[in-house]
């Protein structure tokens, strides 16, 4: 789920997610807007502060596998030598 969506159904302010996470309200507005991308570390506490419903996977879609391998589905069995 994306953030800003989040806050709306939650009828959360930026400022208030803001005061949760420990960050500026300019900072959650520039991660909504895409100016600006979510540190990891952050990524890791939306996901917590929102109960898992904005994932670290939402957060950094192009790259969550790099960042987070154990959150990386084991797709491809491996074969045997």
């Amino acid at each position: 789920m994306k953030l800003s969506d989040y806050l709306s159904e939650r009828e959360l302010s930026q400022q208030q997610f803001a005061a949760l996470l420990g960050v500026s309200q300019g900072m959650v507005h520039q991660w909504i807007k895409g100016l600006t991308p979510v540190a990891p570390q952050k990524a890791v506490l939306i996901e917590q502060k929102t109960d898992g419903a904005v994932s670290r996977k939402d957060t950094h879609p192009d790259d969550w596998h790099l960042i987070w391998p154990e959150l990386a589905e084991a797709g491809v069995a491996t074969q045997p030598l």
